[in-house]
């Protein structure tokens, strides 16, 4: 056998694992895209006059000045530090690096700034900052429940397509319980067993009967919208006062934070459902990757049969995942009938369900990652209120069309790498 030469690298087993890391070019190329529609509209959709930006309410511990800045001068200048961003995101790429998180961050919100500041320019109105990210935390509470369900179920291999079934008859029956008793309360809990419901019946079908998940989930949200829709039409229309009619929840505003400017109304001045959004987000965070439970679940989603020999339940497990996430989806289909408004309307959540997945995707089957792109969307929806009220000339069916762009460049181009649970949509059979 031939010695090695003197000071050569010590040679390595053929079989030696090698790890290859490949990089995405989706995130700079969709920086790139964005940016350049956001300078082809300052270019032919000049705005001039200064934009006014109201920080502060009449109930804070103490007043911010209205501030007030040159429109186009704001945007512009936003528009370049977007360009240096972009730049930065092109050389991580070159260098196989992902573009840091915090680079699509303050891309995100130098953009942001730079499109209210060109939307405002001129308006007599001042843009309430307060105003627009509280509305925003209020639209996003059905997309955040939802992503949730959509992140327990997949975790545990089941595909989720069924989230707007979940919203929609937690809102419905909502509605007809509190009614009834007068009560929230039990309006919430009763929304929360009809979409547990939905869900063990997307499980009876999904997991034992083994039939294409995707197909069960379609099925059920066509079922749930034609079920809703029937029963609004022949038994709450004529009987709105008694069935129709609930009484929602009350604002609870908590002492003293709820003064702090801009944070305090926006926060802490909200009604129970919100709060108990705050703790339901990282409690599926701590159930899913610090407890057994969610060792169990995530093990039964990557490799169902491992799980198996190890003595876990694979089909138990599923089943009572999307129970938990059906009655977690209940809560946030409540959201419009006990605390929005104070009764239910023929499909009133207008395709929440599907944003709330997309949220789930782009928040890579994180909960942390999952709200937060429901509060993106959620934002979303709301710049077209804000933008009505300041008078801006955006076209209205631009911004009833934003949500649905922001989803879609969200998914498509910032994603990036995404690895979904290895066994979603594989129906497991115990040999």
């Amino acid at each position: 056998m031939t010695a090695p030469a003197v000071g050569s690298a010590p040679a390595q087993p053929q079989d030696a694992p090698r790890r290859v890391s490949t990089v995405s070019r989706k995130t700079t190329v969709a920086l790139g895209v964005v940016l350049a529609l956001y300078a082809v509209l300052l270019l032919l959709v000049p705005h001039e006059g200064s934009a006014r930006f109201a920080l502060s309410t009449p109930s804070d511990f103490f007043q911010i000045p209205v501030y007030v800045v040159p429109g186009m001068l704001t945007a512009w200048l936003c528009g370049a530090v977007a360009a240096v961003l972009v730049v930065v995101s092109a050389v991580a790429t070159r260098a196989r690096r992902r573009t840091p998180t915090w680079v699509v961050g303050l891309y995100a919100a130098a953009l942001l700034i730079g499109f209210l500041a060109w939307a405002a320019a001129g308006s007599p109105r001042d843009l309430s900052v307060v105003g627009l990210l509280g509305g925003a935390l209020v639209l996003s509470v059905p997309l955040v429940y939802g992503a949730m369900t959509g992140v327990i179920g997949e975790r545990s291999g089941v595909i989720n397509i069924a989230i707007e079934s979940n919203l929609l008859a937690g809102a419905f029956t909502a509605a007809v319980a509190g009614s009834l008793t007068n009560s929230p309360w039990v309006g919430l809990i009763a929304a929360m067993a009809a979409s547990a419901l939905v869900s063990l019946v997307l499980a009876l079908f999904s997991i034992t009967y083994r039939v294409n998940q995707i197909i069960v989930g379609v099925v059920l949200n066509v079922l749930v919208i034609g079920l809703t829709s029937f029963f609004y039409s022949l038994v709450l229309v004529p009987n709105t006062e008694t069935l129709n009619a609930t009484t929602r929840f009350e604002r609870i505003p908590i002492p003293l934070l709820d003064r702090i400017p801009v944070i305090g109304p926006v926060l802490f001045d909200q009604t129970i459902v919100v709060y108990l959004m705050y703790l339901m987000v990282p409690g599926v965070w701590f159930a899913l990757f610090r407890t057994r439970w969610g060792l169990r679940l995530r093990a039964v989603g990557e490799h169902p049969r491992a799980a198996d020999t190890v003595g876990i339940g694979v089909l138990r497990t599923r089943y009572r995942a999307l129970l938990v996430a059906g009655a977690i989806g209940g809560m946030g289909g409540a959201f419009y009938t006990v605390v929005s408004i104070n009764q239910f309307n023929r499909e009133m959540t207008a395709g929440a369900g599907f944003i709330a997945l997309a949220a789930m995707i782009f928040g890579k089957w994180n909960p942390i990652r999952a709200a937060l792109a429901g509060l993106l969307f959620g934002f979303a929806t709301n710049l077209q209120n804000v933008l009505s009220v300041v008078g801006s000339p955006v076209p209205s069916q631009f911004m009833l069309m934003l949500p649905y762009i922001v989803t879609l460049f969200a998914v498509a181009g910032l994603v990036g790498r995404s690895r979904p649970p290895a066994a979603l949509a594989n129906a497991y059979t115990k040999e």
